[in-house]
């Protein structure tokens, strides 16, 4: 092997690839978040469930049963745990640490960093997502195989709007105040963001269902309540993927 060939840089799917295995490993590794991103949600899916207000089967899903509207919901709000506020919150820290220093001095870049953190996200959230749905199985939801494809287009197109918006939070603000503010939104989005009570039964109907937590829970309930695909709120998530993107390439730094 000659020096030249020694010091080449890997193609850069395996750098991607190297490097979401890497954070996958991270992620699973960080017990405080799979509080966030599985017990919280578990929990708030069996609360839920069991009380009969607020009413979640409203506009679309009026006269559905409750846990089938509820589950959906809860699956999206697992997403955004995972790939939003443990994702911010470990960037901001990542930054302290020096890890993004050092791994800007490799050829994996910016846009390779925030592709690879969305592949780790896709693959922790398998198991995640995986939990909650057994626990609404348990529960009597019965959702629609024919939204299975749907869903997961969703899911991931969901994935990849709400890490390029963790990107531009965890990457500019000190690592206390993302810690801080990714909680804070996490309630805020819980509870109005129209992800487990569609943006329906909230007020302001009009801008919540603009947010991409609306879109990602309209979808997911679109697919495994109704079985159909919601392309507006689709196309919607991809909007917000592509926009969260370029501002995260602009507003992520590699060190405080």
């Amino acid at each position: 092997m000659t020096a030249g060939t020694a010091t080449r840089p890997a193609a850069p799917a395996r750098r991607v690839l190297a490097q979401a295995r890497f954070e996958a490993a991270g992620l699973l590794r960080h017990g405080e978040q799979l509080l966030v991103s599985v017990v919280l949600p578990v929990l708030a899916l069996v609360g839920l469930s069991l009380l009969p207000s607020p009413d979640v089967a409203v506009g679309p899903w009026a006269g559905q049963e409750r846990i089938d509207v509820l589950t959906p919901g809860v699956l999206a709000l697992t997403v955004l745990s995972t790939a939003f506020t443990g994702q911010a919150i470990l960037l901001g820290f990542e930054r302290r640490w020096g890890v993004l220093r050092l791994l800007g001095t490799t050829p994996l870049g910016r846009g390779g960093l925030l592709l690879a953190k969305a592949l780790s996200v896709l693959a922790v959230l398998c198991l995640q997502l995986g939990v909650v749905a057994v626990v609404g199985l348990t529960l009597g939801w019965l959702p629609d195989l024919a939204g299975l494809a749907p869903a997961v287009v969703a899911v991931v197109l969901g994935v990849l709007a709400l890490v390029t918006l963790a990107a531009c939070l965890g990457g500019a603000l000190r690592a206390e105040a993302v810690l801080a503010l990714a909680n804070l939104v996490w309630v805020l989005l819980a509870g109005f963001g129209g992800i487990v009570l569609p943006a329906a039964a909230l007020p302001g109907q009009a801008v919540v269902s603009l947010l991409p937590t609306a879109a990602l829970g309209d979808a997911l309930r679109a697919a495994l309540v109704m079985g159909e695909w919601d392309l507006r709120a689709m196309l919607l998530l991809a909007v917000w993927a592509v926009l969260g993107g370029l501002l995260a390439r602009r507003l992520l730094r590699w060190s405080d």
